[in-house]
């Protein structure tokens, strides 16, 4: 079974901030597949069960503030006896330039909170990631940056990102990591 979770900060105030891209591509893929994310039962995470590419899938997002992103999930991996090899996070990143997208496995947090508490609370880092770029901040301080709603001209451009995040996460069920990366890791030229 494959598990993809997206990462951010519950509650309407956070909804439309650049930390919650990984809940906006979720979401789009739940919408697209016909997944209804509900609350699970003893767990604090919005979650469902479905198939994706043919292959049994659970997509959830913890209920959780960002910080504490592995509290909500390591007890859903718990209660699935899932495997890391099977854990996709999808979260967004300050050193990716805007809308550029990028899929790996393992490696340090790279400063990102919830990552962090994902490896801390699996006691491993051994789990894909697709970071989904919202650039660096100009002259304000990045946690104030990450929690701040998208421009306008960079709202027109979310509905792309999030079909190519939503796109990669479905290659890495149907095909894994190696064809995930060759795939999204390119740069796309600018127009």
């Amino acid at each position: 079974m494959k598990f993809i979770v997206g990462l951010g900060n519950p509650g309407i105030l956070y909804g439309g901030s650049r930390h919650n891209i990984g809940f906006q591509v979720i979401k789009h893929l739940a919408k697209a597949k016909k997944f209804a994310l509900k609350k699970e039962k003893g767990l604090k995470v919005l979650s469902a069960k479905g198939k994706l590419e043919g292959r049994d899938a659970v997509l959830a997002l913890p209920l959780t503030f960002m910080n504490l992103s592995g509290e909500a999930l390591s007890p859903l991996l718990k209660k699935y006896k899932a495997e890391l090899g099977d854990l996709l996070v999808v979260c967004d990143d300050l050193d990716l330039e805007f809308g550029q997208i990028k899929i790996r496995c393992g490696g340090s947090s790279a400063g990102h909170r919830g990552i962090q508490s994902i490896i801390d609370s699996l006691g491993s880092n051994e789990f894909s990631r697709l970071r989904v770029g919202i650039g660096r901040p100009g002259n304000i301080d990045a946690s104030e940056y990450v929690l701040a709603h998208f421009k306008r001209n960079e709202r027109t451009q979310l509905p792309e990102i999030i079909k190519r995040a939503k796109e990669c996460c479905l290659t890495w069920v149907d095909a894994g990591l190696e064809k995930s990366m060759n795939i999204f890791n390119r740069k796309e030229p600018k127009e």
